[in-house]
């Protein structure tokens, strides 16, 4: 596992930094780009990303929701221990799948309200630089795999109700809250 991050402490605090951007907003569906510097700004940027996570009560959180086109995302699968601070991932890519498929019950700060099975391989193996610039690996499994696919769809343009299969369920879901249906582009496997 990967060094914890050092800029982004574990704070909660009453109000988001950041807006997030929902289900329907272009700016979800746009595939994001790499981060070529990694200086103040881009950690500024981290720390942000993180209050606004905590103050929405998420476990991850992609720089597309908060309406900004780089790659990169905070994840924090534990955000009541102070002991595990949170991830930061810049630029991350997922080197390898598991062969192994495991269904869970996702939902996003983008489509609140939703909470829907996926499936999705049951680890992975991610490469991404740290806040710092330095690069790392780590393995994953359980729910942080599931997090890190999550927040790297969102990188991609990809929402976790793209991967839904059951069309009659998913549909429901979002006409109770709110959403269209018609926002859904979804994926082929």
């Amino acid at each position: 596992m990967s060094s914890a991050s050092t800029v982004a402490k574990k704070k909660q605090t009453p109000q988001n930094t950041l807006s997030l951007h929902y289900l329907g907003d272009r700016v979800l569906r746009q595939p994001t780009k790499r981060i070529s510097k990694i200086n103040q700004s881009v950690r500024d940027l981290a720390q942000e990303m993180v209050q606004t996570m905590y103050a929405e009560q998420g476990i991850g959180l992609a720089a597309p929701q908060v309406g900004v086109n780089k790659q990169m995302l905070v994840i924090d699968c534990d955000p009541n221990n102070t002991a595990t601070p949170p991830l930061v991932l810049i630029n991350p890519e997922i080197q390898t799948y598991s062969p192994e498929l495991a269904t869970g019950e996702e939902g996003c700060l983008s489509i609140p309200g939703v909470y829907l099975d996926v499936v999705r391989p049951e680890a992975v193996q991610v490469k991404f630089r740290d806040e710092s610039g330095r690069p790392q690996k780590m393995k994953a499994s359980g729910l942080l795999a599931r997090v890190i696919q999550h927040e790297l769809d969102h990188l991609h343009g990809v929402l976790f109700v793209d991967r839904v299969r059951n069309d009659l369920v998913l549909t429901e879901a979002l006409n109770k809250q709110g959403f269209s249906a018609k926002a859904v582009q979804p994926i082929k496997s």
